[in-house]
């Protein structure tokens, strides 16, 4: 099956932006408005991810992502991977945020 992907620049500022990287690269950096949702996790919280609406999966570099939009849609969800995951987003100058009080930055 083949994955739909989109570069980071072009995710839609009200997309929803589904961030399945650990709890210590969320805590580093993320998008302001995304979900985070690690990849270990995803299976049990399903019911948290939007089945009416495109979900845009996002990790550090796209490999964890691809994975979990496969998934999502072998399932019958409509989810396309981030290329280049979050060092992308962060090269295309989106909007970052931390929870460490600190600059935000990709871990």
């Amino acid at each position: 099956m083949t994955v739909p992907e989109i570069e980071a620049s072009a995710v839609p500022e009200d997309g929803y932006l589904l961030d399945v990287r650990e709890q210590d690269e969320w805590t580093a950096g993320h998008a302001p408005h995304a979900v985070h949702i690690p990849m270990t996790q995803i299976q049990g919280r399903l019911d948290e991810v939007p089945s009416e609406r495109t979900v845009y999966v996002i990790c550090r570099v796209g490999g964890r992502s691809m994975q979990v939009a496969a998934w999502l849609n072998r399932l019958g969800r409509d989810a396309v991977n981030v290329g280049g995951g979050m060092q992308s987003w962060e090269h295309a100058h989106r909007p970052m945020v931390s929870e460490t009080g600190q600059p935000p930055f990709v871990a």
